[in-house]
């Protein structure tokens, strides 16, 4: 079974640094998985709740400024000056050309 490239490179580097001596491959690999989870915050769903990772009193706060109460504040506006223009139209009298 023909080497990875990846196990190539751990291997030299291992014999350079003197190697761990009867030592499997899989356990060094696993080992430097477990050490990876180890060192990283995972983020984990829950019964529909995203719970933080480990670092997330560390994590910058994010600021975002309250918005407008009603969202369609522009529409309504245009709606409202639609009605008043059509009142003033009716107030007018009929359209005779």
């Amino acid at each position: 079974m023909p080497k990875s490239l990846i196990s190539r490179l751990l291997a030299s580097a291992l014999g350079r640094l003197g190697g761990f001596a009867g030592v499997d491959g899989r356990l060094v690999w696993g080992a430097v998985a477990l050490g990876g989870l180890a060192l990283t915050g995972c983020q984990v769903d829950v019964g529909g709740q995203t719970l933080p990772s480990a670092y997330y009193l560390e994590d910058d706060i994010q600021y975002f400024p309250a918005g407008p109460e009603f969202k369609l504040s522009k529409e309504a506006a245009a709606q409202k000056a639609y009605r008043k223009e059509m009142k003033e139209q009716d107030a007018a009298g009929p359209y005779m050309p």
